[in-house]
C-alpha cells in the first residue's frame, strides 16, 4: 500500500503522528493508497521551513524564479502520461480529459505566471511639479493555498504559481480526496531545484490541517477554491485577523439559448458545458434556458446527444463519462435526483446509478441526467448539485431569460447563445456573473480576471489580478 508523504522544507516526510487516511479509487471502490492525516505539528514544521526560505526567495530575481518555474512546467509536460493516469485513477475522470485538460493546463498555469512575473509592473503618479508617487508591490510573505478535488493538479497549480512567481512562500493543502498528483508534483519540485521551504504541501482533512492553516497568525493570505459553506467558514474564522482572502466558491450557472443561435454548434457545446468531468466543474451550465420556439427541437436533440455519451472505465481512451469522485458524493447526486422527482420534475434521460461490468463493477457511476418541468425557485434549481444533473426550462422574452438566469444566489459563470449582437451585449451587461461566455463555454484566456459575484466568491484570480492579490502595495511619495 503506497503511503503518500508531505513535502516540507524540500523533503518528502511522513506525518508527525504517523496517522493516515484511506484513499479510494472512485471507479472501483478499492483502497489504493494512504494519505497523511496531518495536524498542527506538521503545520508548525511547514511554517518554520517557509520562514527560513522567505527572504531568500523574495530577493531572488524574477528571472531566476521564472526559470525554476518554467523548468517545473517542462517536467509536468515530460511526465504528462504518468500524471494523467494518476489523475484518472484518483479522481475518476476519463484519462483523455485528464491529459488534454488537467495536465496540459497545469503546465500552462505555471509557465504563464512564470512569464507574467517578469512583466509585472506598477504605477506612478506625478503631482505636477510638486512630487512623484510610485507604488511598490512586495511579496506578502507566507501564504496558504487550498485547492479542491474536481480539477486537482489544474487548480492546485492555478493557486501556487502566481504566489511563487510574486516571491511568496507557500503552504498548500490539496484535497484529501484526490491527493496523488500533488504528491507526484512535490517530487517534480525537488527535481526542478525549487529551493527548500519555498513550497510546502500538507495532506489531510479540513478540520485537522485546513482549519489550523487558515487561522495560523504567520500565514498572511488565504487563496481557497471550494464550497460556499466552507468559504463562509473561512471568512468568519479569519474576520478578526485581517488576512487577505481570495475565495472562489460555488456555482449554479445558467446557459441561455436563443432561437437565432447556430443550433448545431450550440448543441455540441451545451452538452459539454453540462456534463464535462461528470458535471463536477464549478463552471458547468446546469440550468439551461431555451427560447420557446426551439424548446421541443432542443429537448429532443439534447437528450439524444446526452444518451450518446459513453460511460465507462476512466482508464479507457474512448470513455467520455467516468466515475464520481466518492461514494458520498454519488449518494448526494442520487438524493438530488429523488428530490427533483418529488418537486415534480420529469426525468428525460439518466436519473440512476450505472453498474458496469468487470473492474468497475463497484464504482461510483451516475448516468448524465436531464430534467424538465421544474420551476426556477425549486431546490433542484437553487442548490449546487455539482454532478451530472441539469434542468431545462423554456422562456419567452429576453427579460424573462435574464430574470431566470439571475434568479440564483450564485453568480460565477454563464453562457449565452445568440447571433444578435445587440442582445449579446445587453445580456452580458445585465447578467449577474463574473464570467459571461457568448456562443462558447470554457474558453479561457489566463490574462483575464476569474471569479464570481454573490455567493460565488470574493476577489478575482488570473493574470494581473492574481499577482496583485499575492503582493502588498506600498505608496512612496517623493517631493521634488
Amino acid at each position: 500500500m503506497q503511503r503518500i508523504k508531505n513535502y516540507i522544507d524540500g523533503e518528502l516526510i511522513a506525518p508527525h503522528l504517523g496517522d493516515y487516511i484511506e484513499n479510494i479509487i472512485p471507479a472501483t471502490g478499492e483502497v489504493y493508497s494512504l494519505i497523511p492525516d496531518s495536524d498542527e505539528d506538521d503545520l508548525t514544521l511547514a511554517v518554520y521551513a517557509a520562514e527560513q526560505a522567505q527572504d531568500k526567495w523574495a530577493n531572488t530575481s524574477t528571472e531566476q524564479r521564472a526559470k525554476i518555474l518554467c523548468d517545473l512546467a517542462d517536467l509536468i509536460d515530460a511526465n504528462a502520461d504518468k500524471l494523467a493516469l494518476a489523475e484518472a485513477i484518483d479522481n475518476g475522470k476519463p484519462i483523455s480529459l485528464a491529459k488534454d485538460v488537467d495536465i496540459y493546463r497545469s503546465a500552462a498555469n505555471i509557465r504563464f505566471f512564470a512569464h507574467a512575473g517578469t512583466q509585472f509592473s506598477s504605477e506612478s503618479h506625478a503631482m505636477e511639479d510638486i512630487a512623484i508617487n510610485y507604488t511598490l508591490r512586495d511579496p506578502i510573505g507566507i501564504v496558504g493555498c487550498i485547492s479542491p478535488w474536481n480539477l486537482p493538479l489544474y487548480l492546485f497549480t492555478w493557486k501556487i504559481a502566481p504566489a511563487l512567481a510574486a516571491g511568496n512562500v507557500v503552504i498548500a493543502k490539496p484535497s484529501e480526496i484526490t491527493p496523488m498528483t500533488a504528491y507526484l508534483f512535490s517530487k517534480l519540485c525537488i527535481q526542478a531545484g525549487l529551493p527548500a521551504g519555498v513550497l510546502n504541501i500538507l495532506h489531510g482533512t479540513g478540520p485537522n490541517i485546513g482549519a489550523p492553516l487558515v487561522s495560523h497568525p504567520k500565514i498572511k493570505a488565504i487563496s481557497f477554491t471550494g464550497g460556499t459553506s466552507t468559504g463562509a467558514h473561512i471568512a468568519k474564522s479569519t474576520s478578526g485577523m485581517f488576512k487577505k482572502l481570495s475565495l472562489e466558491l460555488g456555482g449554479k450557472n445558467p446557459t441561455v439559448v436563443f432561437a437565432d443561435c447556430d443550433f448545431d454548434d450550440m448543441l455540441e457545446t451545451v452538452v459539454k458545458a453540462a456534463f464535462s468531468n461528470q458535471g463536477q466543474i464549478c463552471l458547468c451550465g446546469s440550468r439551461i434556458y431555451i427560447e420557446r420556439p426551439i424548446y421541443e427541437q432542443f429537448k429532443s436533440a439534447f437528450v439524444e446527444k446526452v444518451e450518446e455519451i459513453k460511460i465507462g472505465d476512466p482508464l479507457e481512451k474512448d470513455t467520455q463519462h467516468g466515475a464520481l469522485v466518492s461514494e458520498d458524493h454519488m449518494n448526494k447526486i442520487l438524493s438530488y435526483i429523488e428530490l427533483a422527482k418529488s418537486e415534480g420534475g420529469k426525468i428525460l434521460t439518466g436519473g440512476k446509478q450505472v453498474h458496469l461490468e468487470g473492474r468497475c463493477a463497484y464504482g461510483y457511476f451516475v448516468a448524465p441526467t436531464v430534467i424538465e418541468n421544474l420551476g426556477n425557485n425549486c431546490r433542484t434549481n437553487q442548490e449546487e448539485i455539482f454532478g451530472p444533473v441539469c434542468t431545462i426550462i423554456p422562456f419567452d422574452t429576453d427579460q424573462q431569460a435574464l430574470e431566470l438566469a439571475n434568479g440564483s444566489q450564485y453568480g460565477l459563470a454563464s453562457s449565452i447563445w445568440t447571433n444578435d449582437l445587440k442582445r449579446a451585449h445587453r445580456m452580458a451587461k445585465n447578467i449577474e456573473a463574473g464570467i459571461v461566455w457568448i456562443n462558447c463555454w470554457l474558453l479561457r484566456d489566463l490574462r483575464t480576471p476569474f471569479g464570481g459575484t454573490k455567493s460565488s466568491g470574493v476577489g478575482r484570480e488570473g493574470g494581473l489580478e492574481a499577482l496583485r492579490f499575492f503582493t502588498e502595495p506600498k505608496n512612496v511619495c517623493i517631493k521634488y
